[in-house]
């Protein structure tokens, strides 16, 4: 370690840190062919402003690939030689970030709206041997690693690298070759060591150095393989034998990676556009298991067909330069656990009494909260999403009263449509709702009012006959009790029987509840004789019961009160 200080003091790298560092070659437009019209010119500014303070500035990474195939990149990095402190004093919103690696995010716009150019200080390329050493990990030696520059675990992995070097170390750190490129929008000259522009032109993608030994300093770096290697395979590049070989074998390394950072890398792997390309590209290199537990459960129902719509809706959207939620696509993988888990709650059992469909739900979701997510993200802002949309699933079932309108103005009501819309199209739901929940979204107050009108109207059970929908009869119409005669009754109901020596009536009244007492106990009368009548003539159909009748208040004998079968009335 002593020998390799004092030849690094006095300038011996010799030939074999010279073939580390590659060898630079300024790449002219002519050659490269680069468009100056698909650079943003946010990243212009920035690369001007520091080059005008008197620091290098590049625009580095994946742009410069993008640029070089003729396509416009969606996100802008910038490598200088300044220290992350000298940046942000440039720039009137500028944030420092991160511990493992400090770099500088300049923001420009706001809200939505807003780009992030994303500003690196150029490294040096140590070996491991070289750094210091923990025994634990980010978590376990926090106290440690705060005074560190450079820092290693046992295995040899990278907890903390920010020793700042010159630019031909910065490009051999870096992962792959077609990312180890720089490109002076000012002078529009590539800056290439590592023959990146072969290797671009060629379609392959290579990692910088030994593969295994990359692997083990950074194990973040074989999911980075795949999603780059799923990326650009609709571009026709293919991943080099060398650097794909050690993939499987270096698998176990991630298991001290933390779960926060596999969580990161996880979503990155399924939101740039390239989720299905990238579950193939875990399976074709053997990493369909063991990676991260949630991401397994992602690869294994991959081809669910709800699950499968997800990840389509996802790569389409980002194709059209459409904003994704990592929190959608989660909670349509973990739909089918808290689907089980809420129509398991709700089956009743013995005389124990179900919980209510929403109390049901709100246990399924943390049940699959605590068992496939735990506290990576499940209590911040990602899981407090999923829980909305999940939660909101039950009340798209209600379309009438005030709910719907209360509904459609929830922040989140257009996530919990797409996912109801899901449902939907794999036959969970009915087509129907998430029409009609699409309709009334758009629809003005007028036509939504509407709406739910007619579906009140539509929910109310067939009136009697089944001659069409019920409805509740209002003062104000026709046919309300109080407007105008009562409706017509059929001939045989038991209260209205005809009286002997006349014809049955082809209708009787309902609405004898309206009519003068006398008359209410005139028909019992009546009906008791023609009872009793038929019955002494041996009739073969049987006495009607009569209805009993409450005696009037007023003294004496009344004509309410019932004799027996057949009998009449006392006086």
């Amino acid at each position: 370690m002593i020998k390799k200080f004092i030849d690094k003091l006095l300038g011996k790298t010799g030939n074999k840190a010279s073939a580390k560092f590659g060898k630079r070659e300024d790449v002219p437009a002519s050659v490269h062919g680069i468009d100056p019209k698909l650079v943003d010119q946010r990243a212009i500014d920035v690369v001007h402003t520091l080059k005008r303070a008197g620091f290098e500035a590049y625009i580095v990474g994946g742009a410069v690939r993008d640029l070089l195939l003729g396509l416009r990149p969606k996100d802008f990095d910038v490598a200088t030689n300044a220290t992350p402190e000298q940046v942000k004093n440039l720039f009137r919103r500028a944030f420092i970030i991160g511990r493992r690696f400090r770099i500088v995010h300049v923001v420009y716009g706001r809200g939505r709206e807003h780009e992030v150019i994303e500003v690196s200080t150029m490294r040096a390329y140590l070996d491991s041997a070289d750094a210091e050493q923990v025994s634990g990990n980010e978590r376990t030696s926090k106290g440690e690693l705060s005074g560190m520059k450079h820092a290693v675990d046992a295995s040899g992995r990278v907890l903390r690298d920010n020793v700042w070097g010159p630019i031909e170390q910065d490009a051999a750190r870096r992962d792959f070759t077609i990312n180890a490129m720089y490109y002076d929008p000012e002078s529009q000259v590539v800056v290439d060591f590592h023959h990146g522009i072969r290797d671009a032109q060629k379609k392959t993608l290579r990692m910088i150095g030994d593969a295994a030994t990359r692997y083990r300093e950074d194990p973040v770096r074989i999911i980075r393989a795949v999603r780059f290697g799923a990326k650009l395979a609709g571009l026709g590049f293919k991943m080099d034998a060398k650097t794909r070989e050690p993939l499987v074998a270096s698998r176990d390394l991630l298991r001290d990676v933390p779960q926060s950072r596999l969580f990161d890398e996880m979503l990155k792997l399924l939101q740039t556009g390239h989720a299905l390309a990238s579950i193939e590209s875990l399976k074709a290199n053997g990493l369909a298991k063991g990676i991260y537990p949630l991401l397994d459960l992602v690869v294994e129902r991959a081809e669910d067909p709800f699950v499968k719509l997800a990840l389509q809706d996802t790569d389409r959207r980002v194709g059209e330069g459409k904003p994704v939620a990592p929190s959608f696509l989660l909670a349509c993988v973990l739909w089918a656990d808290v689907r089980q888990g809420w129509e398991r709650r709700l089956k009743p059992r013995g005389n124990q009494r179900p919980p209510t469909p929403f109390a049901a739900l709100q246990d399924a979701v943390d049940e699959a909260f605590d068992a496939r997510i735990g506290d990576v993200s499940g209590r911040g802002k990602l899981g407090t999403d999923m829980r909305e949309i999940w939660m909101m699933q039950p009340r798209f079932d209600k379309r009438v009263g005030t709910g719907p309108f209360s509904l459609v103005e929830q922040p989140r009501f257009r996530a919990g449509f797409d996912f109801l819309r899901l449902r939907a199209q794999t036959g969970e739901v009915d087509e129907e709702l998430a029409h009609w929940w699409e309709t009334f979204s758009t629809a003005d107050d007028d036509h939504r009012e509407d709406m739910v009108d007619a579906q009140r109207k539509a929910n109310q059970p067939k009136g009697a006959g089944g001659s069409g929908k019920a409805r509740r009869v209002r003062k104000v119409d026709a046919d309300h009790p109080a407007a105008g005669p009562a409706s017509p009754q059929p001939a045989d109901d038991p209260r209205f029987r005809p009286v002997d020596g006349e014809a049955a009536p082809a209708h009787r009244s309902y609405g004898s509840a309206f009519a003068p007492d006398s008359d209410r106990d005139e028909d019992d009368n009546e009906a008791g004789e023609t009872a009793g009548e038929v019955a002494g003539e041996g009739a073969a159909a049987p006495a009607k019961k009569r209805r009993r009748r409450r005696r009037k208040p007023s003294g004496g004998g009344g004509a309410g009160g019932a004799g027996g079968e057949g009998g009449s009335t006392p006086a």
